[in-house]
């Protein structure tokens, strides 16, 4: 698969910012959606990039977290340009716990849109699959993919697919989030929990299997657990269709500088080599990674 965006130098095109927090609300169990006013960011972002984020004036944590693009914000509501972000993020550590206590007007260091970010959809039937908090990169990738929005300066030409289907699952359906927002969009939403409080009693990938079966020619977008991702990745080289996945790796700075996020992928030759998740990535083919 070649990736419309393959450059190894997207941090060259992000720019920082300080931003102040408009809106940070609960969405799920220790799930929150973080709203910023970020102009330059939001302007350039497309659906799959994220930004690094650190509480400014902070010294602990000292180094900024990524977090995947959920949307852009309009001006004058949906009639204008992109001015600002939405974020959702789980509350897992120091800075997410830190970032869950911040009301608006409080202030955010920025620095993005880093990462290379899904390719424009182009299939019939965009089936996009998340487990965990995996579903936070595919808001605005449907969204796009359904012809309501572009994005991207100059905005990404995109073929509009007929259907979008998201498969969901999560522990409990105390963590799913997000799910009214991707109906009001005309998603269709397949839901599993690990308890069977909400949807399918099961895994994901149960659903994913049963979704590709009626749908051999549809493309999928992955993200959430490694082993997740795996699974469906198999699933797809059986079905013969296309997958990207988008990577969790953790990372440090985000530019491609330390190194810490690499993944292992292959090459061309059939050998393998480390490429970085922060720059080559997140969204890599799943032929290519190895697992």
């Amino acid at each position: 698969m070649t990736h419309a965006l393959d450059t190894a130098h997207y941090a060259l095109r992000a720019c920082q910012e300080r931003v102040t927090v408009l809106e940070n609300v609960r969405v799920a169990r220790d799930t929150f959606r973080v709203r910023f006013h970020c102009p330059q960011i939001a302007r350039r972002i497309v659906p799959g990039q994220f930004v690094m984020v650190r509480l400014a004036d902070y010294n602990d944590p000292l180094l900024g977290r990524p977090l995947a693009l959920y949307d852009t914000i309009l001006a004058n509501g949906d009639g204008g340009a992109a001015v600002g972000i939405d974020i959702v993020y789980l509350v897992l550590g120091k800075m997410t716990s830190q970032l869950a206590q911040f009301a608006p007007g409080g202030q955010l260091d920025v620095w993005g849109p880093l990462g290379n970010g899904f390719a424009p959809p182009s299939a019939e039937h965009l089936i996009m699959v998340a487990g965990g908090i995996g579903q936070t990169p595919f808001l605005a990738l449907a969204r796009e993919a359904l012809g309501q929005r572009p994005y991207g300066d100059p905005p990404r030409s995109v073929a509009r697919a007929p259907r979008v289907t998201l498969c969901y699952g999560a522990g409990s359906k105390d963590y799913l989030a997000g799910v009214d927002d991707f109906e009001r969009l005309g998603v269709e939403v397949c839901l599993s929990t690990d308890d069977g409080s909400a949807g399918h009693h099961g895994l994901v990938t149960d659903l994913v299997d049963q979704v590709i079966a009626r749908s051999p020619r549809g493309r999928v977008v992955c993200c959430g657990p490694e082993r997740m991702m795996e699974a469906v990745a198999k699933t797809t080289h059986a079905a013969g269709i296309g997958c990207e996945v988008s990577l969790e790796t953790p990372m440090a700075c985000g530019i491609g500088i330390c190194f810490s996020c690499v993944a292992r992928v292959r090459d061309e030759d059939g050998g393998w080599d480390y490429r970085r998740t922060c720059v080559e990535g997140p969204v890599f083919d799943a032929e290519r990674i190895e697992w």
